[in-house]
């Protein structure tokens, strides 16, 4: 059975992004660029170095949406497809076609609450992948 395997990311609006990763930075030394921060990590299941991302985003983003939410979670899964068409058969509206990047593949889902949460299957992850983006 498919399923989650960690948090993949924490995103969130704010009213001065920018503002708001200074503050992070000064206060709690998270040193981050305009998309956020990622923070690498060894996984048990899934061989190899993870990464989760902290990234505030604009107030007005129209990412989140349809939730109206202030944040939005992004989960990392181990078999995408397979999970997406397990949650359909549970009711679960997949609010968009998987979506495949270079980095993964990428489904929306709104829970009980409304809150959008974003499913993510990694692709090509590896310590000198993320070595070279972290001094890129």
């Amino acid at each position: 059975m498919a399923g989650v395997t960690g948090i993949g990311g924490v995103f969130f609006k704010s009213e001065d992004p920018i503002a708001l990763r200074n503050w992070y930075k000064e206060k709690l030394g998270i040193d981050s660029d305009e998309y956020g921060k990622v923070f690498l990590w060894n996984s048990v299941k899934q061989p190899g170095i993870g990464r989760t991302i902290w990234a505030p985003f604009k107030e007005e983003t129209t990412y989140f949406e349809p939730s109206q939410k202030q944040f939005m979670i992004n989960f990392r899964v181990d078999d995408l497809v397979e999970l997406a068409e397990e949650l359909q058969t549970k009711g679960v509206e997949i609010l968009a076609p998987i979506l495949e990047e270079s980095y993964g593949k990428f489904a929306h889902i709104l829970d009980l609450e409304g809150n959008k949460i974003e499913l993510w299957e990694p692709i090509g992850e590896n310590i000198l992948d993320l070595a070279n983006e972290e001094t890129s």
